[in-house]
């Protein structure tokens, strides 16, 4: 076999190779996709029960409530448009307070309510952690250099 057909063979098997690691690669990321909606788009609805989706907004004011189990927790998640009950069963993170934004992992139920798998809660870039404490936001600014 001439050197021209060798090089050709083993171009082609590369290339196959890489389309393949794509397929495999997009096939697995299908699973784990899941769409961005906001309340709004919710009761609009743009959303199926049972699909996997992210839910984004925040947290209504006074909607929390704790749950006698002591790990299940309802509330409201809020754009300023719409609303939408969500439930919990976990640890929410030490973020996770009344007007904060959140956004959370789950489905959407039958009845309505989003039952989230996942809660992650957002915060501004003026965030300081809660170990910080007292101390004033310019000082981490006037940290002596080494």
């Amino acid at each position: 076999m001439k050197a021209k057909h060798q090089r050709l063979i083993l171009a082609l098997l590369a290339v196959a190779g890489i389309a393949g690691a794509g397929v495999l690669g997009a096939s697995a990321l299908r699973d784990e996709a899941a769409y961005f909606r906001t309340p709004a788009e919710i009761a609009a609805g743009k959303a199926a029960t049972g699909e996997a989706m992210r839910l984004g907004g925040m947290v209504a004011q006074g909607s929390i409530e704790r749950l006698g189990d002591g790990v299940t927790i309802r509330f409201v998640a809020t754009d300023g448009k719409a609303s939408v009950p969500v439930e919990f069963t976990g640890i929410v993170p030490d973020l996770f307070a009344e007007e904060s934004g959140m956004v959370a992992d789950g489905r959407m139920r039958a009845d309505g309510t989003f039952v989230a798998d996942r809660i992650l809660a957002k915060h501004d870039e003026r965030y300081m952690p809660p170990q910080m404490g007292d101390m004033p936001k310019g000082v981490a600014k006037m940290a002596p250099k080494t």
